[in-house]
């Protein structure tokens, strides 16, 4: 599709610099016009100022459109992840990377609703991001085109973003600018939603540096959080929570909560350097407080509830799911394979986790269900009346059987 026939684009728009600049570019560059979609993810931001901007740039107010996603992102995207107990590469709880899918599925169905051509985004060329975004998108919708104007312009610098902001009237933030209206240092690329915060940049583009003090800011250090540890109990139903201390909640409602506590134990930072899909290693710090407690309140509840091969499959399952989360196939045909499996273990996932909350740390300190498997009888040390310990003898003798012929065998020679 060329510029030309490309007459209405919709643009994922934060009303930051880069998707305000981004923004301009489109009615210059395509001569088209232009709808802003701007998500409320539970990021901790005011989302209506993008409104105000986005009308101050020329967008019609009825192509302004502002959706707080917040409970369709935990329900439908998060809590499944969670059911699989996902972990990209063993620490990264892929808080960016769930949210990319839901954000592609709001520009196609904006894009359908209002009859547009293209969609737009902000992620430059070197990240996960831009295929994440348009491998959703075009998963939903083959025959649209998306435009990435970092794949296109030559604009390569905050300083050169800056300028043509200047030249073109968009206003500019003083938090890009010092004093005297030059650029400023920005020292963290941040993403957040209500998942998690991510930082990379600068600083952190050296693996052996420390992260500052100052850069964490969603969680205490756990140097200084309370002294007093603190215990909660969360319920789970198929899978998924449902209470807390038994209180049923919503579910953004109940991982907002989590994150409260989370934030106040110092629960969920995590630095790690990554494989990113595009081809480089990329430092990255991120705070996943409440995801950090759902996770071990998950696999606690799961471990007497799941039939111990189902559970093992699972796990050797998990490391394949998060890839293809991290890589952008939330869409994919094997991704939904993959999940109608997890999901079918989850049936019996249910009863209640107690945690303890404490410097940093998430201690399982009991579990309970009506479904569980675990049988106290089968399992004491103390004298029982269904389990025959000659049993085993029998049992071991055929595991071992291979080996023994294979020695046999081996002696021979």
């Amino acid at each position: 599709m060329s510029k030309k026939e490309v007459k209405k684009v919709v643009l994922a728009y934060s009303g930051g610099l880069d998707t305000s600049i981004i923004l301009k570019w489109l009615q210059d560059e395509y001569n088209a016009e232009v709808i802003t979609f701007t998500a409320d993810l539970g990021q901790g931001e005011e989302v209506e100022p993008a409104r105000i901007k986005a009308i101050a740039c020329g967008i019609k107010p009825e192509n302004v459109f502002i959706l707080d996603i917040k409970e369709e992102f935990v329900k439908d995207y998060v809590f499944p992840m969670f059911r699989a107990n996902a972990i990209y590469e063993g620490e990264y709880l892929l808080g960016t990377s769930i949210a990319r899918p839901l954000i592609a599925k709001k520009l196609i169905d904006i894009a359908n609703q209002t009859g547009a051509e293209a969609v737009s985004h902000g992620a430059t060329g070197k990240g996960n991001d831009q295929v994440r975004f348009e491998l959703g998108a075009l998963a939903l919708r083959p025959d649209i085109k998306v435009i990435a104007p970092w794949r296109e312009w030559e604009l390569s610098s905050r300083e050169s973003l800056l300028a043509y902001a200047k030249e073109h009237g968009i206003e500019i933030s003083q938090k890009h600018v010092d004093e005297n209206g030059n650029p400023k240092a920005s020292p963290y690329s941040m993403d957040a939603n209500l998942l998690h915060i991510s930082y990379e940049g600068l600083h952190l583009e050296n693996p052996a540096n420390e992260p500052e003090d100052s850069m964490w800011l969603w969680t205490n250090s756990p140097e200084n959080a309370p002294d007093e540890a603190e215990y909660l109990t969360i319920t789970y139903k198929n899978g998924d929570p449902i209470a807390i201390n038994g209180e049923e909640m919503s579910p953004a409602t109940l991982l907002a909560k989590l994150n409260v506590y989370g934030n106040k134990h110092g629960i969920g930072r995590v630095d790690i350097v990554e494989n990113r899909y595009v081809g480089m290693k990329a430092r990255g710090c991120y705070e996943t407080p409440g995801g950090t407690i759902m996770l071990k309140a998950h696999r606690a509840i799961e471990s007497i509830t799941l039939d111990r091969e189902a559970a093992h499959l699972k796990d050797e399952l998990m490391p394949r799911y998060a890839k293809l989360i991290y890589q952008g196939y939330w869409f994919s045909p094997e991704r939904e394979m993959l999940q109608a499996a997890i999901d079918k273990t989850q049936a019996n996932v249910e009863g209640t986790v107690k945690i303890k909350l404490y410097k940093g740390n998430v201690t399982v300190i009991g579990r309970e269900s009506s479904k569980s498997l675990y049988s106290e009888a089968h399992s004491t040390f103390e004298k029982d009346e269904v389990y025959n310990q000659k049993d085993a003898a029998g049992f071991i003798r055929l595991n071992a059987l291979r080996f023994i012929i294979a020695g046999q065998v081996r002696d021979k020679k």
